[in-house]
């Protein structure tokens, strides 16, 4: 039988060890199990080992990236046979090489990243792909020590299409708490009968749609994709969408939606299609979860946009 894992990655000073000790002081999270805490970054902060006594957990540390294994977490778990496993990853580190090394006896049950808002843009600048892993890889992304700048810094830099499926909060400086998309509706008529999507305003509704699949349940879209053939989806599917630019210039990367045929023909590879089709919130593992598949009810050939790499503003 696995043992769930809860992986907290993030650079130094990014909050994890304040969030760990606030996970295990949960009673709806501890309830007397046995907790294995794995800590590979030393922090500003330390545990109390009276707290991890009390909520009864055992700390052990990995200090050398390669000490990181197979070997080394089965010779954890051997020795302490915990209930559950929480990992405190170190920010430096190669966190899809972690997740790679972690055993099978290990259900990475979820990623959570936290970063430091007031040092945001600095990692942005500087170890921007560590900073894109960290909130890739992540289920949950934290902004501590959030202000209004920052938290209008941090939407301008397009980090929601960085991971759409992702929940993503900010932990105010005055102690307050908000959700990332708070306040930010959609550019289109939601309550049309047939929701239009204008060129400039797919990766809103690229966006939107993955965070909210519910909210497009059952309603009709029409916008111009671009078609591309997957080998991971069905036959009779494919997926209309556009090039994102993600985070920045060197990293642009398609985007879109799965789309059935729905008895119409399917349309020729990498060609501009017009396409109308009725929303279903379905569970997919391409979404790893449940995100909006598309029931094509009509398809036309479509010029090129103008702008053929979309933003997310």
């Amino acid at each position: 039988m696995s043992i769930p894992v809860y992986m907290f990655a993030g650079f130094l000073e990014s909050g994890k060890t304040s969030f760990i000790a606030s996970v295990l002081g949960d009673p709806g999270f501890t309830r007397d199990e046995n907790t294995l805490l794995i800590q590979c970054e030393e922090g500003m902060e330390e545990f109390d080992p009276a707290f991890l006594k009390k909520y009864h957990t055992v700390l052990e540390c990995i200090e050398d990236e390669e000490e990181y294994n197979e070997d080394t977490l089965r010779a954890f778990v051997r020795k302490h046979h915990p209930d559950r496993v929480i990992i405190e990853m170190n920010g430096m580190w190669d966190l899809d090489e972690a997740i790679s090394r972690t055993p099978k006896v290990l259900d990475i049950y979820q990623i959570i990243t936290t970063v430091n808002a007031e040092t945001f843009d600095l990692y942005a600048k500087n170890m921007g792909q560590r900073m894109l892993q960290h909130i890739t890889d992540a289920d949950m992304v934290v902004f501590n020590r959030a202000t209004e700048e920052t938290r209008q810094l941090i939407r301008d830099r397009n980090v929601r299409s960085m991971n759409p499926q992702a929940s993503l909060y900010f932990e105010n400086d005055d102690g307050t708490s908000e959700d990332y998309g708070a306040g930010m509706p959609p550019p289109y008529d939601m309550d049309a009968p047939i929701i239009e999507i204008e060129d400039r305003d797919f990766g809103i509704f690229y966006l939107d749609a993955s965070e909210n699949p519910e909210n497009y349940d059952g309603k009709t879209v029409r916008f111009k994709g671009y078609i591309y053939k997957g080998r991971n989806i069905g036959r009779d599917e494919y997926v209309p969408g556009r090039m994102a630019m993600v985070c920045c210039a060197e990293d642009v990367r398609f985007v879109g939606f799965i789309a059935k045929a729905n008895g119409l023909p399917m349309p020729a590879s990498k060609s501009w299609q017009m396409v109308t089709a009725r929303v279903q919130a379905e569970e997919r593992k391409q979404y790893k979860g449940v995100g909006p598949v598309l029931y094509v009810t009509a398809l036309e050939p479509a010029q090129e946009p103008e702008e053929e790499v979309v933003t997310f503003n």
